[in-house]
């Protein structure tokens, strides 16, 4: 068995292609069974690239990051951290994992977990205490995944209108962590 050079960064501008296509592959898998054949087929990377390439080089808030795995020099994976948006949320105190995704066929080699590690550490580098993410309440393997990292649900839930129309309703449930441990 060989080992990779894996690594997770901060996103560069130039990774803005990559991370686009590894999003629509990742949504088109993920929504397949719930959004028409017609909008799945609207989602490809050019859907993306511009508004990645645009956040990246100017992101909206200082504490708005895109971390992204690599194996060499190939993205691999890519999660979002940010303020976190919720109304119950303190903007000081409260960060969030908007985004987890890791390519399907690079997933259990350890990408996922090195993005979720980064993510808290540059959460708690930012200063916040305390982490959420909103994950789609089918999809038990990655809940699974990430509960076993030390995250836990916290009883929020919420319905999100992916197309925008009022026609595909998606569930969602928001787990939680505490960033500052006994040396924080």
């Amino acid at each position: 068995m060989t080992t990779a050079d894996t690594s997770v960064r901060v996103a560069w501008s130039a990774d803005a292609d990559a991370i686009a296509t590894l999003q629509a592959e990742a949504w088109r898998a993920r929504y397949a069974d719930l959004l028409p054949p017609e909008i799945l087929a609207q989602i490809v990377p050019e859907l993306f690239a511009e508004k990645w390439a645009a956040s990246l080089d100017k992101p909206g808030d200082a504490r708005n990051r895109v971390l992204v795995a690599l194996e060499h020099s190939t993205v691999r994976g890519f999660a979002v951290t940010s303020p976190s948006p919720d109304d119950d949320a303190d903007p000081i105190a409260d960060g969030e994992v908007s985004e987890l995704t890791v390519a399907a066929q690079h997933r259990r080699v350890g990408h996922g977990s090195r993005l979720l590690q980064a993510a808290a550490d540059t959460l708690r580098a930012d200063r916040f205490t305390r982490a959420t993410m909103w994950l789609d309440s089918r999809d038990d393997a990655l809940r699974a995944f990430v509960v076993s990292t030390g995250w836990e649900a916290d009883g929020a839930h919420r319905e999100v209108d992916p197309v925008g129309d009022g026609t595909v309703r998606l569930k969602q449930v928001r787990l939680h962590t505490t960033l500052v441990g006994d040396d924080g």
